[in-house]
């Protein structure tokens, strides 16, 4: 393969579509710059964070604060009042043009696609993703656990609706409860210092994931990575990784930090703009 990470723009982008042009089959790694183009707010740094939440920045509380399993315990209107917001959002956004680049792309495959995000949102789902072919590294908002981790229950579909204060966003009463033994319920979500969170599910989806690998192993397989950075770097190991055993090109798209190892295509764009460059339409090179 080769270095193309120094080249302009527009070379990289050819190198993109020559690989997605000759592939067999797509990874799609994700991490939070692929909802942007949807309107999802970016929560890189506080001050992004705080733009989007301002009744939290009074509070003087950041995502990495925000995204804990204690306050289920210590201030439930708190916690519920932030993913129950969350879960309300990503429940009216409508995933962004990009999305259905992809799976219509994936769709002419012969092997199709499978996706790996560190997303919570639900949004490749939403965009008409088999369930089946996608990983959520860190869990998803759409499903629930229980705070007592009572054993009677497991993970259930997140059916309910949160009312959020819009001032204070803090959540009212009803909470979500464990339909088992009626505790609080949290999101099945992977947050920061979380020992209590139940990877069941995530655990079966990323089998499936390393089932279809070892069936491809012998094809032409692209790995192409969205709005995956460092401070979370989930999916960019996965991507690096999955590059480097299987000798596969990897697409990095990253508008700050598109820079990876030696045969990366790097691409410094948003994702909606870099898919429209580079994702082969109904056939058409």
């Amino acid at each position: 393969m080769n270095d193309v990470t120094d080249t302009s723009w527009d070379d990289a982008c050819a190198a993109a579509r020559a690989a997605l042009d000759n592939a067999d089959g797509l990874v799609i790694g994700a991490g939070a710059g692929m909802g942007v183009d949807s309107g999802l707010p970016d929560f890189r740094g506080n001050e992004g964070f705080w733009k989007a939440y301002p009744p939290f920045a009074k509070l003087g509380l950041g995502f990495t604060s925000l995204a804990n399993p204690r306050w289920f315990v210590d201030d439930p209107a708190l916690a519920w009042g932030f993913y129950g917001h969350r879960l309300e959002l990503y429940r009216k956004t409508v995933p962004h043009a990009g999305f259905e680049l992809l799976r219509a792309f994936a769709a002419t495959l012969p092997l199709g696609a499978f996706v790996f995000t560190s997303n919570v949102d639900g949004q490749f789902q939403r965009a008409g993703f088999a369930d089946d072919r996608v990983v959520e590294a860190h869990g998803s908002i759409h499903h629930l656990q229980c705070v007592a981790r009572c054993g009677r229950s497991a993970i259930w579909d997140a059916h309910e609706s949160v009312e959020v204060d819009p001032e204070t966003l803090r959540a009212l009463r009803p909470w979500p409860r464990c339909p088992a033994c009626h505790a609080l319920a949290r999101p099945n979500i992977l947050m920061f210092g979380d020992v209590a969170w139940r990877e069941d599910r995530t655990s079966m989806q990323e089998q499936r994931l390393l089932h279809w690998l070892d069936g491809v192993s012998d094809k032409r397989i692209v790995v192409i990575e969205l709005g995956a950075g460092v401070a979370v770097p989930t999916v960019r190991r996965f991507s690096e990784r999955l590059a480097h055993a299987a000798e596969t090109m990897l697409v990095r798209i990253n508008p700050r930090e598109p820079d990876g190892p030696s045969g990366t295509i790097s691409l410094p764009l948003g994702a909606l703009a870099a898919l429209r460059r580079i994702v082969p339409v109904n056939g058409q090179p």
